[in-house]
């Protein structure tokens, strides 16, 4: 059977099998991507089941009862048994699944050409029937107008009152449109022909054509998928001899458990050679006790008194520790002192970074106020600078602010965290340091004004003013070096 013949009036229902088809195939290979995605976590959970199970030992500490090794045996062998699902894996990936994904963009391709002549194919057709359709409208409508000229024609002929010229005026008329009718007519038959030509061409031997490529595509998917489905049980069935190995295997460290064999061991392990103890004599101590006293009573030794309960005084010194102790100090949740130091090193950057944003934005705030400052002074017609120096005078203290926050947050760090050159830029630039700064930017001079800063709010002093010998030197901070938090040069390791 054959769809160029027995389908060729069936192009719609033709595109949606072989879109169907693509779909399917498609499917299936999805369906061997999970499969392939269950071996290969089943292989690393098989793997990560004997190493947690298989720990290293040294040679002195390998076990010698026959249930731990055959114990062992059966993990070796189940590892084994793990890379096999592995290699079920990797085959099903190439040959099955990498193989369905190529095929299914060839067909796509294929089809997608198939179904565009086929397109082409209507178009045409249908072009040449509009063609034919119009000339026979054409046609027809002269036709009538040639009818009409007629009849005026023999009015006027008959016509007795009717003039010489009005006659040859309407038979001109009726030869005109009887001349345009034929040459309407002889279109017509020529489209006609031409338009019954390319239908038999049409659906005898284009359509049948793209209609058999169709076909023999669809056909080539579907042993397509034959193929696959062999490939894919072959895969599985080509590890058989290997896993039945591995579980003879399994079979056999089985086999080789032995109880009697572990007894011996034991007894060869902690048998010291002694023989059992025999019984022990009876020891009479109470031949020399006076058992009455002159009394009659039983004596008793005296004590001088009743020794003091270890743990009683031990309580009790506890709870003069806790009454008269030092109160615990509840935590500072301001700054931060309560976390360790990398989740407070942590937190105190984020806020420090959030205060450097806003900083900024003032700083921006500012500069763009000061500009339209300006632009008013210059052209006082557009506004009044002195509206603008309240909302500047609020930007500098939002600043002002801004920085002590900025700083307060980076002198109760662990570690310097504030960005140095956002806080340097800000208070260099108001400071009569600027000069000095843009002619020596060596990052010991930077590191000392930045620190006369820390332990001096005030405004900066010249560097020339102070002599070298009365400087104060700054306490020594903690500091980050190569990864590691180091008080007072003493490094230490960051926890992995």
């Amino acid at each position: 059977m054959s769809w160029g013949t027995d389908l060729w009036d069936q192009f719609e229902n033709l595109d949606k099998h072989t879109q169907w088809g693509i779909d399917f195939l498609e499917r299936y290979a999805k369906f061997v991507k999970e499969r392939l995605e269950i071996e290969q976590t089943y292989a690393k959970q098989l793997r990560s089941l004997v190493k947690k199970y298989c720990p290293k030992r040294s040679k002195d500490d390998e076990p010698r009862f026959t249930s731990c090794l055959s114990f062992y045996a059966i993990l070796n062998e189940l590892n084994d048994y793990a890379g096999q699902r592995e290699v079920v894996a990797e085959d099903m990936g190439h040959k099955v699944y990498g193989e369905l994904m190529r095929y299914s963009q060839d067909l796509k391709a294929e089809r997608k050409h198939h179904l565009q002549e086929g397109r082409k194919a209507q178009q045409y057709l249908e072009q040449c029937w509009k063609q034919m359709d119009n000339s026979k409208k054409k046609f027809e409508r002269e036709c009538r107008e040639a009818e009409k000229s007629q009849i005026i024609f023999e009015r006027l002929d008959n016509d007795i009152n009717a003039t010489k010229s009005e006659v040859e005026k309407a038979k001109a008329q009726l030869y005109l449109r009887t001349h345009m009718a034929d040459e309407s007519k002889n279109e017509y038959a020529a489209q006609l022909q031409n338009f019954n030509a390319e239908q038999w061409k049409h659906f005898n031997a284009a359509i049948p054509q793209i209609f058999k490529n169709l076909q023999d595509m669809d056909e080539r998917r579907t042993v397509k998928l034959g193929e696959t489905y062999r490939s894919f049980a072959e895969v599985e069935r080509k590890v058989i001899p290997i896993i039945s190995k591995c579980l003879e295997g399994m079979v056999t460290a089985a086999k080789n458990v032995d109880e009697r064999r572990d007894s011996s061991i034991v007894v060869e392990s902690f048998k010291s050679g002694f023989e059992p103890p025999g019984d022990f004599p009876f020891e009479d101590f109470s031949q020399n006790i006076q058992r009455t006293g002159s009394d009659g009573t039983i004596g008793t030794p005296k004590t001088d008194g009743s020794k003091p309960d270890p743990k009683h005084s031990i309580g009790k010194a506890k709870n003069k520790l806790w009454l008269f102790g030092k109160k615990p100090k509840a935590p500072n949740l301001e700054d931060l002192s309560h976390l360790p130091p990398e989740q407070r090193r942590k937190k105190l950057q984020q806020r420090i970074d959030e205060l450097s944003r806003e900083l900024q934005k003032e700083m921006d705030q500012r500069d763009a106020l000061n500009k339209m400052k300006d632009v008013y002074e210059k052209n006082p017609q557009m506004g009044d600078p002195g509206s603008l120096q309240p909302k500047i005078s609020e930007t500098i203290c939002n600043m002002e602010k801004l920085r002590s926050e900025i700083h307060k947050n980076e002198v109760t760090s662990p570690v310097k965290l504030v960005s140095k050159q956002l806080y340097r830029k800000s208070l260099l630039k108001e400071s009569s340091l600027w000069k000095v700064y843009q002619r020596d930017k060596k990052e010991n001079i930077l590191e000392s004004m930045y620190r006369h800063k820390e332990l001096n709010p005030g405004p900066i002093p010249s560097c020339e003013k102070i002599p070298n010998n009365k400087r104060k030197k700054p306490k020594e901070e903690p500091r980050l070096k190569g990864g590691t938090l180091s008080f007072s040069g003493r490094p230490r390791l960051k926890k992995e």
